[in-house]
């Protein structure tokens, strides 16, 4: 096996060094998406990829992320797709409805273009959760989903 993610350890080909990552990012809940697209370019320069291979798109919300994927996996050009969100429950059934249709629709985006699209959304109880998890005592996620997307590529 290439690497483990527990580690954050993923051996490096040759070939991996001429793909091209996307970066979907919402703009909600800028300060923990902001956090977690540094943990995931980070992660894939210490991997080998030059910064002019990555390229990232802003969407205003996680729910956008589904189409902001797709937009960016139909091009020839681009590998993969790392979409970086975050969905904080609140008082109402919304985060419930949000948290399924992405989940859904970036499956879908992976399943239609046969192009690895990865799920970086947090889905947390509070900011707190969000924090520990962009960058905090859980490590970053956005570092972990560029890592997923590097392993899909070597699958």
């Amino acid at each position: 096996m290439p690497g483990t993610l527990k580690s954050g350890k993923v051996k490096v080909e040759s070939s991996l060094k001429k793909k091209r990552f996307a970066i979907v990012v919402s703009e909600w809940n800028e300060e923990i998406t902001e956090a977690l697209y540094s943990g995931a370019v980070s992660a894939l320069l210490a991997h080998g990829v030059a910064i002019k291979q990555i390229i990232r798109k802003n969407v205003p919300g996680s729910f956008e992320l589904s189409l902001g994927a797709l937009k960016m996996a139909q091009q020839k050009e681009i590998d993969a797709v790392i979409c970086l969100g975050c969905v904080i429950k609140g008082e109402t059934p919304h985060f419930d409805y949000i948290c399924q249709a992405v989940a859904y629709g970036l499956t879908e985006v992976s399943l239609k273009t046969g192009k690895p699209v990865v799920f970086g959304v947090l889905t947390t109880l509070n900011k707190q959760q969000a924090y520990d998890r962009a960058g905090g005592k859980y490590g970053n996620k956005g570092e972990e989903a560029a890592l997923t997307a590097i392993r899909m590529l070597q699958f």
